[in-house]
C-alpha cells in the first residue's frame, strides 16, 4: 500500500498543486499591476494640477499669491455661469469695482490631466462678460480668472454637472489673516 500511494505522490505534477497556482496568480498580478501603473503615469502628459508658477526652494513650493492678495483688497468676487442652451459660459459680478471695458481670461484646469486644460477670452457682455465655448460637464473643473494684465485673480470650482461657480480670492484680506498667528 505505501509503495502505491508513493508512486502515486511521485507521478503527481506539481502544478497539480494549489499552492503551486497561487504564487504563479500573484507573481502574474504584479507584473499585470505595474504594468497598467506605469501606463496610466505616462498617459496624458504631466499631471500638475496646479497651475501656478511655484518656486522650488530646497524641498518647500512657494505659489505667488500676491494677484490673490490684491483681489481680495479689491473685494472682488463673481458667478461663472454655464448656459447649455446657447452653449456659452459667463461671468457675472458679484462685489467690487471691475472694470467693464476690459476683456478677462478664463482658464479651465482639469484637476488631473494638464492636456485637457484650455484657456477662454471673454468679452464685455450684457451683465458681465461672456464667450462661446461649453466646458465638458463629464468631470470637474478649476477654474482661474485673471484680466489681461494679471493684477488680481478669482478662483473657483466647478464640479461636473453643475451651471455655476462662484469665483472668490484664494486668500482672505482680513487684518487677521495677513498679521499672522498671535503670539
Amino acid at each position: 500500500m505505501n509503495d502505491q500511494h508513493e508512486q502515486a505522490t511521485q507521478s503527481s505534477s506539481p502544478w497539480r498543486q494549489p499552492v503551486v497556482w497561487l504564487v504563479v496568480a500573484l507573481v502574474a498580478a504584479a507584473v499585470v499591476g505595474g504594468l497598467v501603473m506605469v501606463r496610466v503615469a505616462g498617459s496624458d502628459g504631466p499631471m500638475d494640477a496646479v497651475p501656478d508658477d511655484v518656486r522650488r526652494t530646497g524641498q518647500v513650493q512657494q505659489a505667488e499669491l500676491g494677484p490673490d492678495a490684491r483681489a481680495a483688497a479689491l473685494t472682488l468676487s463673481a458667478v461663472l455661469r454655464v448656459d447649455a442652451k446657447r452653449d456659452m459660459v459667463e461671468v457675472i459680478p458679484v462685489t467690487g469695482s471691475f472694470d467693464r471695458d476690459a476683456t478677462l481670461t478664463l482658464s479651465l484646469h482639469h484637476p488631473l490631466r494638464a492636456a485637457q486644460d484650455r484657456s477662454v477670452q471673454l468679452v464685455p457682455g450684457e451683465h458681465g462678460w461672456q464667450a462661446e465655448t461649453l466646458p465638458d460637464a463629464g468631470h470637474d473643473w478649476n477654474l482661474q480668472l485673471t484680466p489681461a494684465d494679471g493684477a488680481w485673480r478669482l478662483r473657483g470650482r466647478l464640479p461636473r454637472g453643475q451651471r455655476a461657480a462662484h469665483l472668490a480670492p484664494a486668500v482672505d484680506a482680513s487684518p487677521d489673516a495677513s498679521a499672522g498667528p498671535a503670539p
